[in-house]
């Protein structure tokens, strides 16, 4: 399980374009870092939405690819994020988390902190539905 969502990760551009690292995976878990790149900051100078909302839809969506079967992959149904605080700090950190497994829909979580010298702060939180699909 582990190798197959390595490889799907390895495969993501946008993932590459970011500079997020899967950090682990386990059964209905993933965790994505990523840094605060210059590209990937607003006007404020905290991370851009879309950083958060990028790395955190990852983070639940490989958590739901944790618990399905070897042919399948995922894609999001929906996903709602709730912006907590700016992401401020050397990096940002996501972890999805499966909620409700199901053959036809996967009900996941991701909570993303930002890390600023050895500290970290709740900046959102995302809930949504993932769709498992055959390649």
């Amino acid at each position: 399980m582990e190798t197959r969502i390595r490889n799907s990760f390895a495969r993501q551009t946008m993932m590459q374009t970011l500079g997020a690292r899967l950090e682990r995976v386990s059964a209905g878990e993933a965790v994505i870092s990523a840094p605060l790149l210059p590209g990937s900051r607003q006007q404020h100078g905290a991370a851009h939405a879309a950083l958060t909302f990028a790395i955190g839809d990852s983070a639940a969506g490989y958590a739901a690819l944790s618990v399905l079967p070897e042919d399948s992959e995922v894609m999001t149904a929906e996903m709602k994020i709730n912006l907590l605080a700016p992401g401020l700090g050397e990096e940002l950190q996501a972890t999805g988390k499966v909620i409700k497994p199901g053959r036809r829909l996967v009900v996941v979580t991701a909570e993303v902190h930002a890390l600023q010298d050895g500290e970290e702060k709740l900046v959102a939180l995302l809930q949504g539905t993932m769709v498992p699909v055959t390649p």
